[in-house]
């Protein structure tokens, strides 16, 4: 996000102390902070929140109910997004604002329909889409893929990328290990993955037990089991293979797409609550008018984004019945 901050610093934080004991239940803790970035006289305020899976918060600002999207926007509310940290598609800088692409993907469309107050929170991977239903969040990003399961729970944006699945194995790639019929081949090999990703029911469609599947939080745990042994191979977006693996300095290397079936490849889209249909349709439209402009893919070509990317003519509603 170009710009230099205006105001940074924490306004709020609430926490509670963790038990010296280890097999204590882990208590949530939250940290919020406002930042408010000026590009092209958008201002964009920031929080960052940290909430351990599972956890619930009570009485928090963040958890507060409110009205339809449209009716916030009327009363000069934020529109609040939600992501995760996930490389290369929605992931904090280190002030916290908001980047990857489907994040400049969303504001982008989001400024194309004259919106500027947005509020955007990082928060665990697992709970976005709780947090979307728990009006938490009036939008959600962080890379989700359009899947059929997802589009019984939330509405989804028309796609504004499409990508395939990857594995990042060790250098070499010791175990051949190029798809899932190839762990399950392989008594013993587990393979890591993100807990609530499309990578779990593709694994288990194709015959894994989940004593080979090692589901963890995201990519920092994901990451670390490959480097500690823990896990053989991980499977993730291609997006995100490629980019763990430039960054491990040759200790590992990522697996063609094309070995995994053709029922991978996936499309994303930003997800909404079923009762803002009335804001949904408006963002489909600047979302037409947006995506696979010579702006939209400037500010995306940093994150490896290219043509070839773009949805196409694929819909939400083929993609929410056949993935």
């Amino acid at each position: 996000m170009a710009g230099e901050p205006a105001n940074c610093g924490p306004v709020r934080r609430e926490s509670s102390a963790r038990q010296a004991n280890e097999k204590q239940p882990l208590q949530s803790v939250q940290l919020e902070y406002r930042i408010t970035y000026k590009e092209d006289q958008m201002p964009i305020n920031v929080l960052k929140t940290i909430i351990p899976a599972g956890i619930v918060l009570a009485g928090s600002a963040l958890s507060a109910m409110a009205g339809p999207l449209m009716d916030r926007v009327e009363a000069g509310e934020p529109i609040r997004i939600g992501f995760s940290n996930i490389p290369i598609f929605g992931y904090p800088d280190e002030s916290g604002a908001p980047k990857g692409f489907v994040n400049d993907i969303a504001i982008g469309i989001l400024n194309e329909m004259g919106y500027d107050n947005v509020e955007a929170t990082v928060t665990d991977w697992g709970g976005l889409i709780p947090g979307l239903k728990a009006n938490r969040y009036d939008i959600v990003t962080g890379g989700l893929y359009i899947l059929n399961s997802r589009c019984e729970n939330i509405s989804f944006s028309e796609p504004i990328a499409t990508t395939g699945d990857s594995f990042l194995v060790p250098a070499g790639n010791p175990k051949g290990l190029s798809s899932y019929k190839d762990v399950l081949a392989n008594e013993g090999t587990v393979l890591a993955m993100y807990s609530g990703a499309n990578t779990v029911e593709a694994a288990r469609r194709e015959g894994l037990s989940d004593a080979q599947m090692m589901q963890l939080p995201g990519p920092t745990e994901t990451l670390a089991a490959m480097k500690a042994g823990r896990a053989d191979a991980a499977a993730l977006t291609s997006f995100e293979a490629v980019y763990l693996a430039d960054q491990s300095e040759g200790a590992f290397e990522t697996t063609d797409p094309g070995a995994l079936p053709d029922w991978t490849q996936n499309w994303v889209g930003i997800g909404f609550r079923f009762e803002d249909e009335d804001f949904l349709k408006e963002f489909n439209a600047a979302r037409d008018r947006y995506l696979g402009s010579e702006d939209m893919l400037a500010k995306v070509k940093e994150y490896g984004y290219v043509e070839a990317n773009l949805p196409g003519d694929t819909t939400t509603e083929w993609t929410c019945a056949n993935r």
